[in-house]
């Protein structure tokens, strides 16, 4: 997302920007809580997640390298949704009020801002319609398609329990899942980590919504997006 910008806002918000580590776990803001930081992830995955009175959550949009986390812009600046780490990697964060500065005096960086806000508002929204809509295992594959393209990677290094968390489900629903697309030849499981084996054969076996989502992304924000995934990969 920073690479995408002009120099001259790259310049500016390089002023304050502070290399960090994502781990995982980490909780880069609450729901409800105050936003501190704008993040541009370098690598790794943040998820947004909704949590429920009882302890249950479940994700509703992944952010990696393509995106923004933190980034509102409006006052007050509580957060409506938790954002935590499920894959570790590295990031670029500013203080939020910088961000707003520079965000207030910078065309480019508003338009840009404003694409991937709405890039986002489509993957929130189709990420609804498929968990109540369509089956564990072809959500499987559109979470790790979705990875794959927010890391760059094939190799995916998240447990089972993680993966449960992200798509709602018990842990031995993901168990058979995972089974199930090991069998296929579309993924190899050890643990800690799904390799994506057959890309062509995960997107095959996914819902449409990994389609929707990734052709949006692809139209908002093309100077962002990774290459498309390519068969027998």
């Amino acid at each position: 997302m920073l690479v995408a910008l002009p120099q001259r806002e790259q310049d500016l918000l390089k002023r304050d920007l502070v290399a960090c580590a994502l781990l995982r776990g980490d909780v880069l803001h609450e729901a409800g809580g105050e936003v501190e930081h704008v993040y541009f992830p370098q690598s790794g995955v943040a998820a947004l997640v909704a949590v429920m009175e009882d302890g249950a959550a479940v994700e509703m949009a992944t952010i990696g390298r393509e995106g923004i986390v933190g980034f509102s812009t409006a006052e007050p600046t509580g957060a409506f949704a938790r954002c935590v780490v499920q894959i570790p990697g590295r990031a670029r964060r500013i203080p939020i009020d910088r961000f707003r500065a520079v965000y207030a005096e910078s065309p480019a960086l508003r338009a840009l801002v404003e694409r991937y806000r709405e890039a986002l508002a489509c993957q929130v929204m189709q990420t609804v319609a498929c968990n109540a809509l369509h089956g564990v295992e072809q959500r499987f594959c559109r979470w790790l398609l979705t990875c794959r393209d927010r890391t760059g990677g094939n190799v995916v290094p998240l447990t089972q329990e993680a993966m449960a968390e992200m798509l709602g489900v018990q842990r031995t629903t993901v168990t058979a899942a995972a089974r199930s697309l090991q069998d296929q030849g579309l993924i190899r499981y050890r643990r800690g980590l799904i390799e994506c084996v057959d890309l062509a054969g995960l997107e095959a076996a996914s819902c449409e919504c990994y389609r929707v989502v990734r052709a949006r992304f692809e139209a908002l924000l093309p100077s962002t997006y990774g290459d498309p995934p390519q068969a027998g990969q």
